[in-house]
């Protein structure tokens, strides 16, 4: 099973940005869809982005698309997610998730993904 560990969270003012990296050990992520997600307290985990295992167009929820992109690079086993015009409603624990199956299409479904970082705080200040 790969070992994610996200970084790059912090406190940020609305309308900022932020890099958020999820660097992958124990195995290649290649082969496998990686995505996003996040959790604001009191909330439930939900799909922010992700992309499938041979590339190709990403996909995003309706609540970031447009200011959210996520990109992977196999070579260095990591996958990003570049956060931008931060607004205090995407305050939240940003998840990096592996796909549990090699070789199948991206899913937004939590119980697809087998494999889990330990998260990262993103705060927006109004």
């Amino acid at each position: 099973q790969v070992q994610l560990v996200e970084s790059g969270g912090g406190l940020v003012q609305a309308g900022g940005s932020l890099r958020l990296t999820c660097a992958a050990s124990g195995r290649t992520i290649s082969g496998y869809a990686m995505a996003w997600f996040r959790q604001a307290p009191g909330k439930e985990r939900e799909f922010v982005a992700g992309v499938n295992w041979s590339g190709g167009p990403s996909y995003y929820a309706d609540s970031v698309k447009g200011r959210f992109t996520i990109s992977r690079d196999n070579a260095k086993n990591t996958v990003y997610l570049q956060v931008n015009s931060l607004t205090p409603e995407d305050t939240a624990i940003y998840y990096c998730a592996a796909g549990r199956t090699p070789y199948r299409s991206l899913s937004r479904g939590i119980s697809d993904f087998g494999s889990w970082g330990q998260g990262t705080q993103v705060t927006v200040s109004s």
